[in-house]
């Protein structure tokens, strides 16, 4: 089994995270944006797995610092430049697990993954 963690270390969400995999005695590693970067063929595969309006945290802080007209303006393409430009618009976690991309943090979702 092959599981990663993407994120932002300091993340809350990245923390409810590492503590439900240590409580289940999953095993992973963790790809932390800030000290590795982005990894762009995992995000390509994210963005084709879901959708970049998916991808792209759009509730968080990160986007709503950004101007009116590059918010109207974006894309996939467009989402991936401002996703290795600005890590923090990458919604958290995104959990690669058997070669399947999850994105957030739900326990449900996740005792699901991890029992098949």
């Amino acid at each position: 089994m092959n599981t990663i963690v993407y994120g932002i270390k300091n993340c809350d969400t990245m923390k409810k995270t590492f503590k439900w995999l240590d409580e289940h005695e999953i095993e992973y590693s963790f790809h932390d944006y800030k000290k590795s970067g982005v990894d762009l063929d995992i995000l390509k595969h994210a963005i084709h797995d879901h959708s970049w309006e998916d991808v792209i945290n759009r509730r968080g802080t990160s986007w709503r610092k950004l101007d009116d007209t590059t918010k109207a303006n974006m894309n996939a393409e467009k989402a991936l430049i401002a996703a290795q430009e600005n890590p923090s618009l990458i919604k958290r976690p995104l959990l690669v697990h058997n070669a399947q991309s999850y994105l957030g943090f739900k326990a449900d979702q996740y005792s699901k993954i991890f029992s098949k």
